[in-house]
């Protein structure tokens, strides 16, 4: 374990959007996606539907949810691979295996079309949304690791990356876990950050948020000095009143 399930649960009021069976077992509020299956093997309710209505409850539904996290998003992928290749599949025909098998490229329409909707509707809640993925070693020709980097596909990574503000790695290190930036789409600066609860956890990841911007120094002219002009501090927006989450989903 490297603490990646535990960052995101620092994040306020998440709801996790769990893959590998254990939702039941999670301190914060969990709901389990599966491929629903009937007895012949064939899903009935899909990742893809599933997911829908999750968004759609956080999207139009009052709760008190501030962070989203999936967990994780390998899985979900590939569970969606499958949906589509279900759902395409010839009445009473074997259940396909692969995108390759559905004639004239329709398959990888469908699968990349699902991926983009779920990152294209994941950022327009007004939430926090986070990624999580399994990392994978790479070695040198030696057998010496070099580098640990997502075990998605690099046209996945790039496509959440696009849609995100920080790829963040962890590792456990002896008794202590490491928290650091690997990519980023541009520099924070702590001033920057209105919600001073997202700040102090972004404190505790090398390399999230730089130090607030000082103030400029003061243009001289002639033999004069003038004074630093005034820069206004924004306000915080109050927070709303939310309604309970009993009726979510």
């Amino acid at each position: 374990m490297s603490g990646k399930s535990y960052l995101a649960n620092e994040f306020p009021n998440p709801i996790v959007l769990n893959t590998d069976g254990n939702a039941e077992a999670n301190t914060v509020p969990s709901i389990q996606l599966i491929n629903e299956k009937d007895d012949k093997g064939r899903i009935t309710n899909s990742v893809i539907k599933q997911l829908g209505d999750i968004l759609l409850a956080l999207q139009t539904q009052k709760h008190s949810y501030e962070t989203v996290v999936i967990d994780v998003i390998d899985d979900v992928i590939e569970m969606i691979k499958i949906a589509v290749c279900d759902e395409l599949t010839p009445v009473g025909k074997p259940r396909l295996k692969s995108l390759s098998e559905i004639p004239y490229g329709k398959g990888y329409d469908f699968f990349n079309q699902a991926i983009t909707e779920l990152v294209i509707d994941l950022k327009a809640l007004p939430m926090n949304v986070i990624y999580i993925s399994r990392q994978v070693s790479e070695y040198d020709d030696n057998g010496n690791a070099t580098k640990d980097k997502p075990s998605l596909k690099d046209k996945y990574v790039n496509l959440i990356n696009g849609n995100s503000d920080l790829m963040i790695h962890t590792e456990k290190l002896g008794n202590n876990y490491n928290r650091e930036v690997d990519r980023k789409r541009k520099t924070y600066y702590a001033d920057q950050v209105d919600d001073k609860a997202i700040l102090k956890i972004l404190a505790t990841i090398r390399g999230a948020v730089e130090p607030a911007k000082g103030k400029l120094a003061p243009k001289k002219e002639a033999a004069k000095t003038t004074k630093p002009a005034k820069i206004e501090k924004t306000k915080e927006a109050p927070k709303k009143e939310v309604d309970s989450d009993d009726e979510l989903f």
